[in-house]
């Protein structure tokens, strides 16, 4: 197979060129950059030094002809713009950004501040959640990658909504990422000064990972709910918390919950279920596709806590491009993503 990258130079693009310059299927990874194009890969990441010597290519060099699949790790906005030409033929594209997610015109406006994509894309494009989604994903040719908030939120969450175990409207989600969810580019929010031994708060009820945990839910849980929904930054690489808050609908046992999770992830190989009260940290899915879930239940105010962590770059970007990939091309779902997490 012959894979392209769009925005390698990115963090999500050089996680991509990671993983599937490791990955069996792939023969040949072309590599496309706006800004970087004449240059070694190496030139802007010296990691890579001597592993790839070939120049990055302008996206005007994109021949469609030439490759199976398209990676596009472009910022939300950009997609919109670079991809329509190459949505109709053979070629399969993954984007991750968050062009194509969002299905009704007026909420993308709202939550992005730009003008929709052709409502055509949109309506085509197949919402990569690879656990919840599997069949579309293997008939798409377009995937919408999803948010790295969201891939850990929905994951905890949907079961207990599907199973209406919990009250939806009852949903409080308090997230923490690390630095390189805020991407490669340099910003005031992310120097050094700002960040370094401090917690902030940002985006609060303004997120747009809102509206796509929302309309997710209404999507595989037929619920229609508003959420609280509140981002944190944490001064550490990479790594994603959800802590996850929501009223219990029942008398329920931990045996009962942990059932409910295992029956909608005991086939799914990178969805981990530990048991109740679980100390998780980020750390034990560094460097991998996993996303490692608990809870506790708390009879006093008759609440559940779900705990999902993900590494943000690879479960909730890069690795599940690929893990999505798999099944589009209908490949063993864990090509190229067996990696074990670094620890320490």
């Amino acid at each position: 197979m012959r894979a392209g990258i769009i925005g390698v130079t990115g963090y999500g693009g050089l996680e991509l060129f990671r993983l599937l310059t490791a990955h069996q299927e792939i023969n040949e990874l072309f590599l496309y950059s706006s800004s970087k194009q004449g240059q070694l890969l190496s030139d802007e990441a010296p990691h890579l030094f001597e592993m790839n010597q070939e120049k990055l290519r302008s996206f005007e060099q994109l021949e469609t002809d030439e490759l199976d699949v398209l990676f596009c790790s472009a910022p939300s906005g950009v997609s919109s713009e670079l991809l329509p030409p190459h949505l109709e033929g053979k070629m399969k594209v993954i984007d991750l950004a968050g062009d194509f997610r969002l299905k009704e015109a007026d909420v993308y406006r709202k939550w992005y501040g730009k003008e929709p994509p052709n409502a055509t894309f949109v309506d085509n494009a197949v919402y990569g959640l690879t656990e919840w989604n599997e069949n579309k994903i293997k008939e798409a040719n377009l995937i919408a990658n999803p948010g790295c908030y969201p891939t850990a939120t929905l994951l905890g969450i949907l079961p207990l909504v599907k199973t209406n175990v919990i009250n939806p409207k009852s949903l409080i989600i308090d997230a923490k990422s690390g630095l390189s969810g805020a991407g490669a580019s340099p910003n005031k929010a992310s120097h050094f000064t700002k960040v370094n031994d401090s917690l902030s708060v940002y985006k609060m009820n303004k997120h747009q990972h809102i509206p796509e945990i929302e309309q997710t839910l209404k999507t595989f849980a037929e619920t229609e709910v508003n959420i609280t929904f509140t981002t944190h930054l944490v001064p550490m690489t990479r790594g994603i918390m959800a802590t996850i808050y929501a009223e219990l609908t029942e008398d329920i046992q931990p045996h009962t919950v942990s059932e409910i999770f295992n029956e909608f992830y005991q086939s799914k190989p990178f969805v981990r279920v530990f048991k109740e009260k679980t100390d998780l940290f980020t750390k034990q899915v560094y460097g991998s596709n996993y996303c490692d879930l608990t809870f506790a239940l708390d009879e006093r105010t008759n609440r559940i806590t779900v705990i999902s962590v993900i590494d943000n770059l690879i479960k909730g970007a890069a690795g599940q491009a690929v893990q999505n990939m798999n099944i589009m091309f209908g490949l063993n779902e864990t090509e190229g993503l067996q990696q074990s997490p670094l620890f320490p």
